[in-house]
């Protein structure tokens, strides 16, 4: 579904007015980032005509870099386009437009208190303590093992037994092993364990103090209070995690029908922590994602955990780690939470607020209004997931006080209803909520999963009969979850996404980051309308392509709340804009990812391409059998991870412009504005993840079968670079994530 520019701009004016707070960097708004007057050429053949129709079709004094693919702003003909863009020389760098440099701030393995700067390094704020300084909080989500493990040696500085590993995950296949239950005599639990530690040390979060210096550069300043929150936090140091809300009561459980583990509401640990906010008021929000992979995510009735063993220690087909948590036993229900952690208080080591949900959590949209309840957005990123909203039962005093955060404490979990009509409400996650699943006729794979009982955990319904069944057998929420009124309301809070699906929350299109403009609106990236056989699909109704049918390449929403009130139960929603190529509708980028607003309510996008697609070469566009290439290997067509920048009001409101490339493999995740809005900190995320350290500068030449936007078919000829050497960027540099800061060049910090 494309949203006219008319329409949109008419829809715009539907919810103004309102003063919305989601970020620091929002809160004293002033003006955009700034913007030079000659887009990068790249050393490609006709740069200069590419330069010059920019200029005449961006209104802006932001001159776009030239992507893989030719675009409606573009400003060419036809057959301008296919002479430019015949030719295309990929970097493993960061490429950004002309009179713009970055800083390397921090990257893997560089010290931070007692421990290291982690890996893959995502979700990034900055809090200002003084003029030109402050604490920059990072995520660090998860290990990419080719990367980590070529790099570990001579990055860290130590050895692991990883040939021992391989050896043994060899022997046991692809079920993995059950380390926790191994004796603790055995030689083999200490090796697994040692490999498993130092990955889990390498994610969670990560503060550190940084200062700009009078030249522009961003350094660190280093400080008592920069520190690492890990995966085993808690482990062995007694830094463990606390908790708020109901699902404390289940954590509590002396026995139940699942796994304990005996700590109460103590935790180990955050890891998976993928994309995250800032509050007003100081304090940063970090979202664990993918803890499916780690922790088994399906839970009993009661809320407790399913035990380790459903979740063992091995390496998947991609050869990544899997089931890092079975090795000291965590329980999977204390994972997947939103966690606040408070930069300036050295002593804070994170909080899990479970009112906010339990499920894949990717980022928080925060909007706090004086006299007006608390409102949190987030998305639950997988396939056929869900949008969500918390509403706090007291409202906000001043939006930068501390005190905020108690509001979290008691309120309301909400899953967002979407109609095809551009509407919506908002439907409670408690226990006299009907059970009413939506129709398999309107998801785009024909499968839903629910809760299972009384077994526990979650079963794939492939047949109407079965919802029909489901309906019957039970009557509403609080049917399918056992214990005393506080249990049952922490037990389904534990099994968020399941109870949404059981209520026929929409099943959308991976959800991945939720922003809030200065209007009050809220914008979501749904990267993926693809389909999963694993975890669902999204409803076509709202999420389709041009053809009706599942679309893999992905849209921005925006909503609008009623009245344009935080509490409000109903909502207004349309595409902002939509992905894929231009011949078929897209505005040239695939599978958007993070975003931020500017200062003056533009937005910021960074997309997320699956890896092993980046610049897949694309030599024809029928298969061998002389069927169509399905959307999602079409991808290689959009090259490296891309940064975009989107007017969101005016005449060119909903149009797309390219601001940067990534390095090879990687993705570009966590951008973040300073507060006067002349730096952007950014992620760098798993350079090489595919294909390790680039060796002896190798590339490719590879052909793709490119399309004007009018959808002529034309051949693209283009250099790619095999592996990473980013951000060292000497021949045979091992690659590491690393956070940057975009900046002017030549910018002081005066």
């Amino acid at each position: 579904m494309t949203l006219k520019r008319r329409d949109f701009l008419l829809f715009l004016g539907a919810g103004t007015g309102a003063i919305a707070f989601d970020a620091m960097s929002n809160v004293n708004r002033k003006f955009s980032m700034p913007f030079m007057d000659r887009s990068d050429a790249l050393k490609f053949s006709d740069a200069d005509k590419f330069a010059e129709a920019a200029t005449q079709s961006n209104p802006f004094s932001f001159k776009p870099i030239r992507g893989t693919m030719p675009l409606a702003t573009d400003g060419m003909t036809k057959e301008k386009q296919q002479s430019a863009y015949s030719t295309f020389e990929v970097k493993d760098d960061l490429v950004l437009p002309e009179g713009y440099t970055y800083d390397v701030i921090a990257a893997w393995g560089d010290k931070v208190g007692d421990s290291r700067f982690g890996y893959n390094n995502d979700y990034n704020s900055f809090i200002e303590t003084s003029k030109n300084e402050g604490f920059l909080t990072v995520n660090f989500e998860y290990i990419s093992a080719l990367p980590w493990e070529q790099g570990y040696e001579k990055i860290i500085g130590k050895t692991l037994p990883l040939q021992e590993m391989r050896t043994t995950f060899k022997a046991v296949g692809e079920d993995g092993m059950n380390v926790f239950e191994l004796s603790d005599s055995d030689p083999m639990k200490a090796n697994l364990q040692k490999i498993a530690k130092e990955a889990l040390i390498d994610l969670g979060i990560g503060v550190i103090l940084i200062r700009q210096t009078p030249e522009g550069k961003w350094v660190r300043a280093n400080s008592s209070a920069d520190r690492r929150i890990t995966g085993i936090s808690g482990l062995e140091d007694g830094r463990y995690l606390k908790a708020t809300g109901p699902a404390i009561a289940v954590f509590r459980k002396k026995s139940g029908l699942g796994y304990i583990d005996k700590l109460g509401d103590r935790i180990i640990g955050t890891f998976n922590n993928c994309a995250g906010g800032t509050s007003p008021w100081g304090t940063v929000f970090s979202g664990e994602e993918n803890i499916q992979n780690f922790v088994p995510e399906q839970v009993m009735a009661d809320g407790t955990s399913l035990s380790p063993a459903k979740k063992k220690f091995g390496k998947n087909d991609e050869d990544e780690f899997t089931g890092l948590g079975n090795v000291f036993g965590l329980a999977g229900n204390k994972y997947g939470w939103m966690v606040e952690v408070d930069p300036a208080n050295p002593n804070d080591y994170g909080t899990k607020h479970t009112w906010l949900g339990r499920f894949r959590h990717e980022a928080v949209g925060i909007r706090a209004e004086a006299g007006k309840p608390l409102a949190f957005y987030s998305g639950c990123d997988r396939r056929g997931g869900h949008l969500y909203k918390f509403v706090s039962q007291g409202k906000v005093g001043n939006p930068k006080d501390k005190a905020n955060s108690r509001l979290l404490e008691k309120g309301m979990l909400y899953a967002a209803k979407f109609k095809p009509d551009g509407t919506g409400t908002w439907i409670a996650l408690e226990a006299n909520t009907p059970v009413n699943p939506d129709s398999l006729e309107v998801l785009a794979g024909k499968m839903l999963t629910l809760p299972k009982r009384p077994e526990g955990g979650a079963f794939k319904a492939t047949k109407e009969e079965e919802i029909i069944a489901f309906k019957e057998k039970f009557k509403t929420l609080g049917d399918l979850y056992e214990g005393d009124p506080t249990e049952k309301q922490g037990a389904i809070l534990i099994d968020a996404h399941y109870a949404a699906n059981a209520v026929g929350a929409t099943c959308t299109a991976r959800p991945e980051d939720t922003d809030i403009n200065i209007d009050g609106s809220l914008f979501i990236n749904f990267t993926s309308g693809s389909i999963s056989s694993s975890d669902g699909s999204p409803d076509v109704r709202i999420f389709k392509g041009r053809d009706g049918k599942a679309y893999e390449y992905g849209w921005i929403m925006r909503l609008v709340e009623d009245g344009n009130e935080p509490a409000a139960m109903t909502f207004k929603w349309k595409i902002f804009a939509t992905g894929g190529e231009p011949s078929e509708g897209g505005l040239g980028f695939a599978n958007p990812d993070n975003m931020v607003f500017d200062g003056s309510g533009n937005l910021w996008m960074v997309t997320d391409i699956s890896s092993d697609k980046y610049n897949k070469a694309i030599p024809s566009r029928q298969d061998k059998e002389g069927k169509p290439v399905s959307q999602s290997n079409l991808r290689g067509l959009f090259g490296n991870s891309s940064i975009w920048f989107f007017p969101t009001s005016g005449p060119k409101a909903g149009e797309a412009y390219l601001f940067g490339f990534g390095p090879m493999e990687c993705e570009n995740t966590g951008p973040f504005f300073s507060p006067d809005q002349q730096t952007l900190f950014l992620s760098v995320q798993h350079p090489g993840e595919v294909n390790g350290t680039r060796k002896d500068m190798a590339f490719e030449m590879r052909k793709f079968a490119m399309k004007t936007p009018d959808g002529e078919e034309f051949m693209q000829t283009r250099k790619v670079p095999i592996g990473s050497n980013w951000p060292g960027l000497k021949p045979n540099d091992i690659p590491k994530p690393a956070v940057v800061a975009i900046r002017r060049i030549g910018k002081g910090s005066t």
